[in-house]
């Protein structure tokens, strides 16, 4: 007999089913046992009769937690018995057979409540058995369907999905790389990706016009509540536009994506605020705009922040990049750029999505040409030689045809955080990082073994 999912149990009243799960709770009434099931899509109750003995005497030996498979009778419950606030609480299996495929042990802590009052490194270092709670269940699946229906949305919209490489070059874009030792260039190391910036600017040299993946970024970058070493983004990037095709296709994904997931959104089309305007009205470039009414009932208020300073000083006194050193100036900034003037008051193409206090996303229209990226970089103090060694696959790239572009990097995460009202990214994540910056469940990070630092020639010195 075919497995039939909880879900689908009322296409079977009257018939006989198998069903698999974890028993979700067992309650012994004597005579009788009932037992909730527990699938991946939902929740049913069954009952072990007397008049069904073998079936009986193993469900008197089930604990929470066991993955059993069950054989019975899909019955409908009488009118004074249905529970309609309960799940499947209209109908009932009358267990004719049972099988044990594993037992469990007892469980660290209970998962049949809301995990978030237990120790989250308790909850971390059992991740697999957290991930069976009723919320940890919601938010992954959302988030899954979240990406699928974004995914789905550009698809339609003729872009590509490509991927890009996870063993790169370390370069200059706003946080710490992770790097990695190379084995066969003992000395020399690649870095993690902190995101596929530079390779999707060459998918636009490269001709494919609208590109996206669902990209890992890396970045060894201080933790918090929003923001750990790994972090899941849509990275979308598109040629032949400028800043308004891209925010109207962005905006145009996003209120698809979430009002197809049935959650409401405070303002279309979304309001666009100067980051000067932000910072005099809200104090941040990230703002909430809901009522207390609105926030209650789980409403997205999104937002654009455009007109943002392209440099900032830096401590020793010299210019970096405010967001992204690729971004193309304002048109009429753009001989200010070239000449090295005006350089506090250029503002660049950069844009933000703000959604109920968060940064959703970000991206900027690309520098395309040669004399842009090599203007930008002279103002931080770079020398040509270092520009090479720093960019110069990227300055070649641009003397080959780039065509304009624009795209824009959506943290999925704070999407998911504010779909969810959850206020740490690693509710919203399968296996997350600690607060400390260890693995769930695996014991990382650790000492290599001897043997290992040797193959990769490094030599570790004691403090």
């Amino acid at each position: 007999m075919e497995r039939t999912y909880i879900k689908d149990l009322h296409e079977h009243v009257s018939k006989e089913v198998k069903i698999k799960g974890w028993v979700h709770v067992r309650r012994d009434h004597g005579k009788l046992i009932f037992i909730d099931l527990r699938d991946m899509t939902g929740l049913v109750q069954m009952v072990a009769l007397p008049n069904h003995e073998d079936a009986r005497s193993i469900a008197n030996t089930l604990r929470n937690e066991w993955v059993i498979s069950v054989t019975g009778l899909v019955n409908k419950r009488p009118d004074k018995m249905v529970q309609a606030d309960q799940p499947n609480g209209d109908i009932e299996i009358e267990i004719t057979d049972i099988e044990v495929l594993n037992d469990a042990e007892t469980l660290p802590f209970d998962i049949t409540n809301d995990t978030q009052d237990i120790d989250e490194n308790v909850r971390l270092q059992y991740r697999y058995l957290d991930l069976r709670s009723e919320r940890m269940q919601k938010n992954i699946r959302l988030r899954s369907k979240f990406i699928q229906t974004a995914r789905e949305f550009l698809f339609k919209n003729q872009f590509t999905e490509i991927e890009t490489p996870l063993l790169t070059e370390s370069t200059p874009e706003g946080s710490r790389d992770f790097v990695v030792p190379s084995r066969l260039h003992k000395g020399l190391f690649y870095a993690l990706p902190q995101s596929p910036q530079q390779y999707k600017q060459l998918l636009m040299t490269g001709g494919f016009e609208r590109y996206f993946q669902i990209a890992r970024a890396i970045r060894d970058e201080d933790l918090r509540a929003d923001r750990g070493f790994e972090h899941t983004q849509i990275d979308i990037e598109m040629s032949f536009v400028k800043q308004e095709d891209v925010l109207n296709m962005i905006e145009s994904m996003m209120i698809h994506t979430v009002e197809k997931m049935g959650f409401t959104i405070k303002e279309k089309p979304f309001p666009r605020i100067s980051y000067k305007e932000a910072l005099e009205k809200y104090g941040a470039d990230k703002f909430d705009l809901r009522t207390e009414k609105e926030k209650e009932a789980g409403v997205l208020a999104y937002a654009w922040v455009v007109d943002f300073p392209f440099f900032e000083k830096t401590e020793e006194g010299g210019w970096t990049f405010s967001h992204n050193p690729f971004s193309m100036p304002k048109d009429e900034y753009i001989y200010d750029l070239l000449n090295g003037k005006n350089i506090e008051n250029i503002l660049t193409t950069q844009y933000d999505l703000v959604c109920n206090g968060y940064e959703s996303g970000g991206g900027s229209v690309r520098a395309h040409r040669r004399d842009l990226l090599e203007a930008t970089y002279k103002i931080m103090g770079y020398s040509s030689e270092e520009m090479i060694d720093s960019v110069g696959h990227m300055l070649d790239a641009f003397t080959y045809g780039t065509p304009p572009h624009g795209g824009i990097a959506l943290g999925v995460e704070r999407n998911i955080m504010n779909l969810t009202g959850e206020v740490s990214l690693r509710e919203v994540q399968a296996f997350p990082m600690t607060r400390g910056g260890q693995t769930a469940v695996m014991n990382a990070p650790k000492p290599l073994a001897q043997k290992q630092l040797t193959e990769l020639g490094i030599e570790i010195k004691k403090k």
